[in-house]
Order: structure tokens, then C-alpha cells, then sequence
């Protein structure tokens, strides 16, 4: 009320853009768009035919794609859960999306803890949607209309949106790195979203925001070029035992790709294959 000049009997929708602004900003975000869709037609096929609306926003509230059934569009169209709205607090108060957005946290809100009164037949869960750096990029929202939902259905629903939000977040961050390998980083709970994007000499490219919070990375730290094995806290060894394991590395890869193949793997090497077997007993490999 005092932040967005908004008087919460007042009856109205979302702001809308034009169709110039809609196309605009869904440019902005193809990336977005294209790293969610699999995981939206998902999630509809879960819970669409339950009379759930799903929408996915970026970062400024702008809904850009839209999954609803077809007997549902007409009330969630007159509520303004339609592609082109815009569900920022400043536009239409408390919400699911707006304030996931402006909290950077997944939030339920149910029914008349909406600030409008004509969106009090609306329970909402919102998750943000982070992009490869860990920085706030979107926002996956599934409400419904629906006269029998309670807090617990509620909660559920929250748990599937955010489970989704965290698979579209690491779609986005394995397209930003093509060709990287990537590490789950053991942080309890949230180990599934927490990646580290690795080049083929074991140097960090990209972390996730779990991962940034589990082994306190920013992009200071990923420039410089941190080794893997250093960002994990791994033991840190000399430089004369890094150049034996990465040695042995290299023989237990040879010998890997030739299923054991003594002869093959030292011509792949480029060394004899006594050389090979004395280095084989100096690693005491079999």
C-alpha cells in the first residue's frame, strides 16, 4: 500500500505488455524459454488436468510461457494468468510470483493472503529459477482456482515446483558449459543441485548456486581458474605427487580404452611397452 500505491479492494488484473513488448522480452529470454519447456510439459502432464495453471516468468515477472487445460483458460485468463502479464508486487501486490521474485525464495501463497481481494479464489506456490552464475532468473508458479485445496495439497504442490525449478536450473547450467564434465558436490540436501562445471584439465568453469554456497565460489574465485580437487577441499599435495598421480592418470586411462592391452596402450602412449610395464610395477597397476 505504501510501497506500490496499491488499495487492495480495488478490482483489477496483472499489467499487460503489448504484443511488441511480449515479443521483446520473450527474445530476451529464448534461452530460458527453450531450457524450461521440456520440464513445463512435464510438470503439466503431473498436475494440468488437476485444474493447475503453470506459468514460467523471468526476472521481471513477465510470464512467457503458459500450460493450463483448455476447459480452465477461461477463468485463469480472467484472473491474468496469461502469457504477457506481469506479476510483480509493484503490479498486482502480494502473489505467489512477485513475491518468490522479490524474496529470491519459493513462497505458497493460499488464497486471501493474496493482496487483491478478486484474486482471493487463487492458492498459488511460486520457486525463483537461478541461471548458470547463481544470479535470479525466472520464476516457476502453479496456481489453481480449485474450492478443495487445503495447505497440504499446498505444501505438495510447493515440493513439486520446486523440484521442477531445480531442473530447469540445471538445464540452463549444463547448456551454458557444452563439452564440460560435471561433478555433484556432496552438500547434504541440496546435492543434487549443487554441479560444478569442469574442463578437461580439471578446472572449475561453473558452479551452481548450491554449489557456490557449499564451497564458498564466486565468480572472483571461477576466473582465476581453481582446480576441482582444490574447490572440494581435497587433500592438498606437493607439486612432485600431483605430477605421479596425473602420470598414473594417464597410464590407467591408456590401459582402460585397450581392456588391458599392454601393447596398444604403450603405442597409444608413444613409449615402449617395457617402459610401460616398468612404470605399470612402479604404480603397482594390474
Amino acid at each position: 500500500m505504501t510501497m506500490h500505491r496499491l488499495a487492495p479492494e480495488d478490482e483489477r488484473t496483472p499489467l499487460r505488455l503489448t504484443d511488441e513488448e511480449f515479443h521483446r522480452a520473450r527474445e530476451q529470454s529464448e534461452r530460458l524459454v527453450a531450457g524450461a519447456s521440456e520440464e513445463l510439459d512435464r510438470l503439466f502432464t503431473t498436475v494440468g488436468k488437476a485444474g493447475c495453471c503453470i506459468l514460467l516468468t523471468d526476472r521481471n515477472g513477465i510470464a512467457l510461457e503458459r500450460r493450463g487445460a483448455a476447459g480452465d483458460d477461461k477463468d485463469f485468463r480472467q484472473l491474468g494468468l496469461w502469457t504477457g502479464s506481469v506479476w510483480t508486487e509493484a503490479s498486482i501486490g502480494t502473489n505467489g510470483i512477485g513475491t518468490a521474485l522479490a524474496d529470491e525464495r519459493a513462497v505458497a501463497i493460499f488464497r486471501d493472503q493474496h493482496f487483491f481481494c478478486s484474486n482471493i479464489r487463487l492458492s498459488c506456490t511460486t520457486a525463483p529459477v537461478r541461471d548458470h552464475r547463481g544470479e535470479l532468473a525466472a520464476a516457476l508458479d502453479i496456481s489453481t482456482c480449485r474450492d478443495d485445496i487445503n495447505e497440504v495439497t499446498l505444501a505438495i504442490l510447493t515440493q513439486t515446483v520446486r523440484d521442477a525449478a531445480m531442473r530447469i536450473e540445471l538445464n540452463l547450467f549444463r547448456s551454458a558449459f557444452p563439452g564440460a564434465r560435471f561433478l555433484m558436490v556432496p552438500a547434504g540436501a541440496n546435492s543434487a543441485a549443487a554441479l560444478l562445471a569442469v574442463d578437461r584439465h580439471d578446472l572449475v568453469l561453473g558452479a551452481t548456486r548450491a554449489a557456490r554456497i557449499a564451497l564458498q565460489l564466486d565468480d572472483k574465485r571461477i576466473a582465476a581458474g581453481i582446480p576441482a580437487a582444490d574447490a572440494l577441499r581435497e587433500a592438498v599435495v606437493s607439486q612432485q605427487e600431483e605430477m605421479v598421480e596425473a602420470e598414473k592418470a594417464a597410464l590407467l586411462r591408456a590401459l582402460s580404452r585397450t581392456s588391458g592391452n599392454v601393447s596398444q596402450a604403450a603405442i597409444a602412449l608413444g613409449i615402449s611397452r617395457a617402459t610401460l610395464h616398468r612404470k605399470m610395477k612402479k604404480f603397482d597397476l594390474h
